[in-house]
């Protein structure tokens, strides 16, 4: 195993450096992680470190893939194409059904339509598919009143937004995201990866525990019958293992817009560089008006599948609830590994963290190291 860091930072950014290589030497077992930030468009950080990992490399972004999906639905918002205060079901008549006809895309958006998951749990091939999400879900009572809380839709939130874009466009949340944001930009962050790119993938890795954090996570799972273990598809069948979803070549190829995507540091630190900035000689893809709507806190109160709380804006994490030196308007999306990816307006900052090994704790969030990297680039960033 390897722990030197590779890659490159431009001048006044050295610190983020030597906080990456602080974290490496102090891991047990090494993570395969890459790490890098743009300043207002510009590349300032490149780096990766592990045994058979590159700045090319890429790998599963798990809920990463969320930010990625709902950047296509921010643009669609700010075109005035779909309205966030207009209910789901004008778009998508089945979706009424079983008292969610009042439902709105705002609260959709924010995890509030009670859909966690199917009653009778996923298989991986169908977890894959998002257009069978949401034709199980459309019709399917919810599990609490729709608008009235919100829960953590982790594994169906982009097949049933996706679901509401296709119905107004005609087209995919992961073809529009090709064709507009993607390809334009050249971005290693994909919603489904073409087999000829196969040979860059790296496999997603487990958590190597010790005994007391394998007793803290046996404390953490979800118990039977519960929303959480509907919600991470633990009750159905075949409950999902994370890390053989992560490596299955049907979700890599498929792209499912929860929890599918393929990439790597390079290509989510651009995504968000291009939300907020000039990228490519091309203009920023969001509006003020619309990144501001987009950090709104739209949760307030527990999450009733992850109990945490305060969480999410639409569509994305408000970041500064977690990393209060950013600014206010800062969003973003961790994923199942620890990785993190997020736009902070007030900065002018891009960052992105992916691991393919997952962390401690793991399942949900970003791990803990996020935020002295993240830090350790405003600190940087803020200097220059």
């Amino acid at each position: 195993m390897s722990q030197d860091v590779h890659g490159t930072v431009a001048e006044g950014f050295e610190e983020v450096r030597e906080e990456f290589a602080a974290f490496l030497a102090a891991e047990t077992h090494e993570p395969g992680a890459q790490l890098v930030a743009h300043h207002h468009g510009r590349r300032v950080v490149d780096l990766w470190a592990g045994e058979g990992l590159d700045g090319d490399s890429l790998t599963g972004l798990y809920s990463i893939t969320k930010g990625a999906a709902h950047l296509v639905v921010a643009l669609l918002v700010q075109e005035g194409v779909l309205d966030l205060d207009r209910e789901v079901a004008s778009y998508w008549p089945e979706f009424g059904a079983e008292g969610k006809d009042r439902l709105t895309l705002r609260e959709l958006i924010a995890h509030k339509a009670g859909l966690v998951g199917a009653d009778d749990g996923f298989t991986t091939a169908e977890l894959a598919d998002d257009r069978l999400i949401a034709a199980r879900l459309a019709g399917q009572k919810p599990l609490w009143e729709p608008g009235r809380a919100y829960g953590y839709h982790g594994f169906v939130i982009g097949a049933l937004t996706g679901e509401a874009v296709r119905r107004v466009t005609g087209q995919s949340i992961q073809e529009l995201y090709e064709q507009r944001i993607r390809a334009p930009y050249g971005l290693d962050c994909y919603l489904g990866l073409p087999e000829e790119l196969e040979p860059r993938w790296v496999e997603v890795q487990p958590l190597v525990p010790t005994p007391e954090q394998a007793e803290a996570l046996a404390a953490r799972a979800a118990a039977p019958g519960s929303i959480k273990a509907v919600a991470f598809n633990q009750h159905g069948p075949e409950p999902t293992d994370l890390v053989a979803f992560g490596n299955s070549r049907v979700v890599r190829a498929l792209g499912p817009a929860s929890s599918g995507g393929v990439g790597n540091a390079r290509g989510v630190a651009g995504l968000y560089a291009a939300a907020i900035s000039t990228l490519a000689d091309r203009p920023p893809l969001l509006a003020p008006g619309t990144v501001g709507e987009l950090a709104v806190l739209h949760t307030p109160g527990t999450d009733l599948v992850t109990e945490t709380g305060d969480r999410f804006g639409l569509g994305f994490e408000r970041t500064a609830e977690l990393y209060p030196f950013l600014g206010p308007d800062a969003f973003g999306h961790s994923g199942a590994t620890g990785s993190l990816g997020f736009a902070d307006p007030a900065s002018g900052v891009a960052y992105a963290y992916t691991r393919r090994r997952f962390a401690f704790p793991s399942g949900v969030g970003a791990s803990p190291e996020n935020g002295r990297l993240a830090q350790s680039v405003l600190h940087a960033a803020a200097a220059v």
